[in-house]
């Protein structure tokens, strides 16, 4: 487990480098993400060469998780897994999964403004649990040899120094509002991962100890309740928040599914179901206004009473305008009365759990923008932190929500969404 004291420490760096360092020798790496988060994931995906699972204690339960671990285990020589926020921040938090699976804790820390504090950061990160173990520590942004060792001097007790990276703008990710940018989207993406695990201290490159997963409850096999479904996802740079374990799930309950791109396709294949999944269409007004093909076809299924699933970016597509930041404001596929505004700050950020005629299905929210709809909402969602709960719409055909769905929570749910009858 690579967590540290808190965001913006560097995670996703040194996670990314150790993966594309232990790839390069020719290990096979398996690679997780504490949280939903979409992002971080997509960066682990390009340094591992693998996809690259989600792993949550509310969205996806301790079977689930143990599934996950257990079976990547038997293809991987080191299976990584980035916590999120700080090491014991949120509920459930990385230490929480830490301690559940037996996980050793590689604490990551900016070193950048400190000297012996580094020391006592590590000790309480450390100390704070007994059920944690965190025995190794690495230094990120560390302005030179002699910042190295004040900082390795500091250390209490048993825990193991791992070097340090030195301070390297030419491997900083960039980042917008909701984080990371797309790795697609870094045209020296590669360089960065390559620069960053050439900058790992050899302290760092060994293995761990190994750790014993307990083989997972016999699941029964998963009724094809999608069988001979065509779902058809859009994916690009607009739209591209998906879980791969919920590609896993669809075509384990025997959908066949088909991608599309609504910024740069004339068309949706044809499909028996639509996914819009999240993403960024405020970055792309321009392109998603002009799409009118895709956008007819999209009102074509509508009008079928195809079955369309729209989260969050997904949705935003679906209203009749979407105004950005600047106040630029465009016309929209209009599948759902509403208009939506991106805001300058964060509107909702959290887990998310709701009752649906189909089932209760898991998942979170995250997002800039706030919708204004005369629609009611078929339900509410509930937040086991408190905070922002998120409604869900129905329009005809379409089920449009802030929500990030996580399938595996439900598959019956899911596979109700999808199906022509309930639509």
């Amino acid at each position: 487990m690579v967590s540290a004291p808190a965001s913006g420490q560097g995670k996703t760096l040194v996670t990314a480098a150790l993966a594309r360092y232990h790839r390069s020798i020719g290990r096979k790496v398996s690679l997780f993400k504490c949280g939903p988060d979409f992002l971080d994931p997509m960066i682990l995906a390009r340094a591992s060469g693998r996809p690259v699972y989600q792993i949550d204690l509310f969205m996806g339960g301790e079977d689930h998780i143990r599934a996950m671990l257990y079976q990547a285990a038997q293809t991987s020589d080191l299976i990584l897994v980035e916590g999120v926020m700080g090491l014991y921040d949120g509920n459930p938090s990385t230490a929480d999964l830490a301690a559940r699976f037996g996980l050793p804790v590689l604490g990551v820390i900016d070193g950048s403004a400190m000297a012996q504090s580094f020391g006592a950061l590590a000790h309480g990160l450390a100390t704070y649990r007994d059920d944690v173990t965190m025995s190794t520590v690495l230094a990120n942004r560390v302005g030179g040899e002699r910042h190295a060792a004040m900082l390795k001097d500091s250390l209490k007790g048993d825990i193991r120094w791992l070097g340090a990276i030195a301070r390297d703008e030419s491997i900083t990710l960039p980042e917008r509002h909701l984080g990371l940018v797309q790795a697609s989207e870094i045209d020296d993406i590669e360089h960065r991962l390559e620069r960053s695990a050439a900058l790992l201290p050899e302290e760092a490159k060994f293995l761990p100890e190994p750790v014993q997963f307990d083989a997972p409850n016999m699941a029964t096999e998963t009724p094809l309740m999608l069988d001979g479904t065509r779902i058809a996802i859009a994916q690009d740079e607009a739209f591209a928040f998906i879980y791969p374990a919920n590609i896993e799930l669809l075509k384990g309950l025997g959908a066949e599914v088909v991608f599309f791109s609504p910024l740069s396709d004339s068309h949706i294949p044809d499909c028996d179901a639509i996914w819009l999944p999240g993403g960024y269409p405020e970055l792309h007004l321009k392109q998603l206004s002009n799409s009118l093909k895709i956008i007819e076809d999209l009102r074509d299924h509508h009008a079928r009473h195809t079955p369309i699933l729209a989260e969050c970016g997904g949705m935003l597509f679906c209203v009749d305008t979407l105004e950005n930041s600047s106040g630029k404001r465009s016309k929209m596929a209009g599948l759902m009365e509403g208009h939506a505004k991106m805001q300058t700050r964060l509107s909702a950020l959290g887990l998310q759990q709701i009752d649906l005629p189909s089932g209760t299905l898991c998942g979170h929210s995250f997002h800039y923008s706030k919708l204004e709809t005369p629609l009611m909402p078929i339900g509410k969602g509930s937040n086991p932190n408190g905070g922002v709960v998120e409604p869900v719409y129905r329009s005809g055909s379409l089920m449009a929500s802030y929500i990030h769905f996580y399938f595996p929570s439900n598959p019956a749910a899911v596979a109700a969404i999808f199906t022509r009858e309930t639509a």
